[in-house]
């Protein structure tokens, strides 16, 4: 990894879905599948763009189910490798794509590393998810750590979206 990463924590989890890694990767990676189980319980997610290759760019917008929070994001993917691998930055931004300080944190970090595995298991998925902040200060990384448990929080319920949503599909 390259040295300006300046990585000190991350956070690390695993999770196994009941459904092959080709349909895995691709709920990952197609706006029409992951508009329907990305971010947090209480939102909904609009796709606005998603090119999901080496090189491309997420941008989307999450708007709470009363309508009071607009959130909006975006990836810059770094490696995508078909079915194996999925490597982006996360970061907030505003419509446009321009990266913008996080709505709940002056200091939370502007960059987010995320990098998604996954294994085939006998037909069931195995997703590793390792995320940690990327050219932040030493009070950004403090901060993510301290935030870390309930970020670890949000991305299980996430995930727990993406299992009810894999059961739908079939």
């Amino acid at each position: 990894m390259d040295n300006n990463l300046n990585q000190t924590f991350e956070i690390a989890i695993t999770r196994v879905f009941d459904a092959p890694r080709e349909l895995l990767f691709k709920v990952w990676t197609e706006p029409e599948h992951f508009a329907k189980w990305w971010g947090p319980k209480r939102f909904t997610l609009e796709v606005v763009k998603m090119d999901a290759r080496s090189g491309g760019e997420f941008l989307g917008i999450q708007t709470s189910l009363d309508g009071k929070e607009v959130m909006w994001g975006k990836f810059a993917y770094q490696e995508v490798v078909e079915p194996d691998k999925v490597t982006y930055i996360r970061s907030f931004s505003d419509e446009q794509g321009n990266t913008v300080r996080a709505p709940f944190s002056l200091s939370w970090p502007l960059e987010i590393m995320n990098i998604i595995t996954l294994e085939d298991d006998e037909g069931k998925t195995v997703l590793k998810l390792k995320g940690f902040p990327v050219n932040a200060s030493a009070e950004e990384q403090e901060n993510y750590k301290r935030m870390a448990p309930k970020l670890q929080q949000d991305l299980e319920g996430t995930f727990d979206q993406l299992a009810n949503y894999l059961v739908s599909l079939n």
